[in-house]
């Protein structure tokens, strides 16, 4: 954390209540609620939980929601309970969903669309979260860029092979078109976590002989052409950006120079932002926790790849996310878990810092005393 004193000074706003520009959307804080499955669809819709859940977080205060991991195929899904993007049924239950929280929030809503690779057919985490084997009702055959598993024990992997290439490449252009017609204001690509794009970057996960594998380049390969083919279809007005993992924690595996120059080819395509992340691909890595462990990542990619960056990991505390960005370490910061535990942690953030934050007229008599003002609200509606 720095040691800049990030007490606002009279008159000025903190950095955390500025606004976020990525492209032409413009949100109206730096605080992002980054994407958490919730394992809890049906056969990849939506029902009332994510009404409650999404409904909830819309009124946080926050400037920017991403959407869960999202799958483009049902072959996809992290688990059964995996929320979708690839019928008309996911599209109607999305629509019921942004459709509620648009008519009482003025939150901007992106989704992350991805695909999960070898980590497909997945107990959710509280079932423990393993592989369901091949042999057991509800399981599917999994795809990844190598026929490798993700675990020992696990079933392999089916490697992709140049149809299933270009499969799961349309699957990611079908669903990025019916985002389009959700409306959505942004998309985040998913290439972190050790899902499928984060896959064909790690020479964990790669062993292809072919364009696809190899050399960094060629393993930057097949996520840069489904950047390309999603930055083509959905509208050249709203942000595309992508989510790395920035390492592997594990010696050999993806690392922060591949990092960097995955980055720097994202960005000559017209990549809005890196959402920087790190872990996922091998139950090997040795993660050191701690407050704010991948804001160094974050720091690096901003530096050298000169993108809007989106920190994230055990940011919990309002003057540390103020620290992050006074320091110019990242553009924004993202909270997943400490926005669980607290959903109005842009409220608590707003009052300690001396900022001002969008709430609804209905919980304005919930502002305390001691902080004059601290609710304002904006104008919104269907868009």
């Amino acid at each position: 954390m720095s040691n800049n004193d990030t007490t606002p000074q009279p008159g000025s706003r903190p950095l955390l209540f500025e606004p976020l520009v990525l492209g032409n959307l413009q949100a109206d804080n730096r605080i992002v609620i980054a994407p958490m499955c919730q394992y809890s669809a049906t056969d990849g819709t939506p029902g009332d939980w994510h009404m409650i859940h999404l409904g909830s977080l819309a009124l946080s205060g926050a400037g920017l929601l991403i959407i869960e991991a999202t799958a483009v195929e049902a072959e996809g899904r992290i688990s059964p309970g995996d929320l979708g993007l690839y019928s008309d049924e996911n599209e109607q239950g999305l629509a019921r969903v942004l459709h509620a929280m648009r008519a009482h929030s003025p939150i901007k809503i992106a989704m992350q669309l991805g695909h999960a690779g070898r980590k497909a057919s997945s107990r959710a985490p509280w079932d423990g979260g393993k592989q369901i084997p091949l042999t057991e009702a509800g399981s599917w055959q999994s795809f990844a860029p190598s026929a490798v598993p993700h675990a020992p024990g696990e079933d392999p992997p089916t490697a992709l092979d140049a149809a299933g290439l270009a499969r799961v490449r349309d699957a990611f252009v079908a669903a990025a078109r019916r985002a389009q017609r959700l409306g959505l204001d942004g998309l985040e690509i998913h290439a972190a976590h050790g899902y499928l794009l984060h896959q064909f970057l790690s020479p964990i996960a790669n062993k292809r002989t072919d364009d696809y594998g190899g050399s960094l380049e060629n393993r930057m390969r097949f996520p840069l052409e489904v950047f390309d083919a999603v930055r083509a279809v959905f509208p050249a007005d709203k942000p595309v950006w992508v989510r790395v993992s920035a390492s592997d924690w594990v010696p050999g595996g993806w690392d922060l120079d591949g990092t960097v120059a995955f980055g720097l080819a994202l960005k000559a395509r017209g990549c809005a932002a890196i959402h920087v992340s790190s872990g996922g691909v091998s139950p090997q890595q040795a993660i050191p926790l701690g407050a704010g462990y991948q804001v160094p990542f974050a720091e690096r990619v901003k530096a050298e790849v000169g993108l809007p960056t989106i920190a994230v990991g055990l940011i919990t505390e309002a003057a540390h996310a103020e620290a992050i960005l006074a320091d110019g370490q990242a553009d924004a910061v993202s909270l997943a878990r400490a926005m669980l535990y607290d959903p109005r942690w842009p409220w608590h953030a707003a009052a300690e810092l001396g900022a001002h934050v969008t709430a609804p007229p209905q919980y304005w008599r919930s502002q305390p005393r001691e902080f004059k003002d601290l609710f304002t609200h904006a104008s919104f509606g269907a868009r």
